[in-house]
């Protein structure tokens, strides 16, 4: 990025994939932590990979968004995944080819990535 042309280009095409909207209690939301500490973790490709997925699979009812500091820093990039009628999964260190893996298997699945989460295998 080299000029505020770049920059509007980049939140015009960003503005398309990752949806920021009113909560829906019936939807999943998917929240990836963008404050200065998760982007200087790499949480921006974080978020591009899960948005793109979600669209790409045509993933019905998840709403990828993105939120300021969750206030655990040292565990950056966290995502944290809300699903109607269940606990929050908060993922920690996240990765692209992790959020590859929470995208099949948490959001099509179901089924949580322990191993990736605050409490590890404790879920």
């Amino acid at each position: 990025m080299k000029s505020l042309a770049d920059l509007k280009a980049i939140k015009e095409k960003m503005q398309g994939q990752v949806g920021i909207r009113n909560h829906d209690e019936t939807e999943t939301r998917v929240v990836v932590g963008m404050a200065t500490c998760g982007i200087a973790a790499g949480a921006r490709p974080i978020l591009q990979t899960m948005s793109a997925l979600v669209q790409e699979k045509n993933i019905q009812g998840v709403n990828v968004t993105q939120t300021g500091c969750i206030g655990l820093c040292q565990y950056e990039p966290i995502v944290e995944v809300y699903r109607p009628g269940e606990e929050k999964v908060t993922y920690i260190n996240m990765t692209e080819q992790k959020a590859r893996e929470v995208v099949e298997k948490h959001l099509v699945r179901g089924t949580p990535v322990a191993e990736y989460t605050v409490g590890g295998s404790e879920l």
